[in-house]
């Protein structure tokens, strides 16, 4: 088990989701850039690194189908979430209540995203994960800050979601290091609706990244540097 990867996935969620008391909500510009930068350094590790791996193993006859399933998953875990995973922020100004459905998608979403760290050694899933959860976590905090949530309630919400990358990772590698079979026999299938949901969420966040789909120029920098740094790691 890797300490450093559960305080990556942990920290990161944190650092996103507290960032909400410090930033003015009329000044979410570079959340914006990260987001951007997020969804294509995912897309691009989806293709070159977990795509090929996924299909290089026994049962890749499956995979797709996994793969199929994951991106249906994210589809129906959207309906709870209202699009936080890619950073949508959706305030309901003029009511107090607790948003039951987007805590829970997404929570399961960030557990599912955990699970696969245990059987492949791959810091590119990690660092995309870890990326990704910046702005999910600040949406998500900005949701509950909407809703008139007090601080320290928020704080416990932003502290739960952060655990559950990491509780899906720590859940994984128990399996595989106990009386069940290992965990790298249902690989494939894990990482097949892993793919599917990153593939999901890194579309939606290029297709949405601007207004009619036209890029900025710091947003077409933003997706050109996440992308560069994942080739420069496939070519290394």
């Amino acid at each position: 088990m890797s300490f450093f990867i559960i305080i990556l996935l942990s920290g990161c969620a944190l650092l996103g989701g507290f960032a909400v008391f410090f930033i003015k909500n009329n000044n979410h510009k570079n959340i914006k850039l990260l987001l951007s930068f997020s969804g294509a350094y995912l897309f691009a590790i989806t293709i070159l690194h977990l795509l090929p791996e996924v299909y290089a193993g026994d049962s890749t006859h499956l995979a797709g189908l996994f793969i199929l399933g994951g991106f249906i998953l994210q589809i129906l875990l959207e309906q709870f979430s209202q699009g936080i995973e890619h950073g949508h922020i959706h305030l309901h100004s003029h009511q107090q209540s607790f948003p039951y459905g987007i805590m829970f998608s997404l929570c399961l979403h960030a557990f599912l995203e955990g699970m696969p760290l245990t059987a492949i050694n791959n810091q590119e899933l990690v660092y995309g994960i870890a990326i990704h959860h910046i702005p999910a976590a600040f949406a998500l905090a900005s949701v509950l800050a909407g809703n008139h949530l007090k601080k320290q309630n928020i704080g416990l919400l932003i502290v739960l979601f952060a655990v559950m990358s990491p509780l899906g990772y720590i859940f994984s590698y128990t399996i595989s290091n106990g009386q069940i079979s290992s965990l790298n026999n249902f690989y494939p299938y894990i990482m097949g609706i892993v793919i599917g949901i990153f593939l999901h969420i890194s579309t939606t966040i290029l297709f949405e990244a601007s207004v009619d789909h036209k890029f900025t120029i710091y947003k077409t920098v933003a997706v050109l540097l996440g992308m560069s740094i994942a080739l420069l790691s496939f070519f290394i």
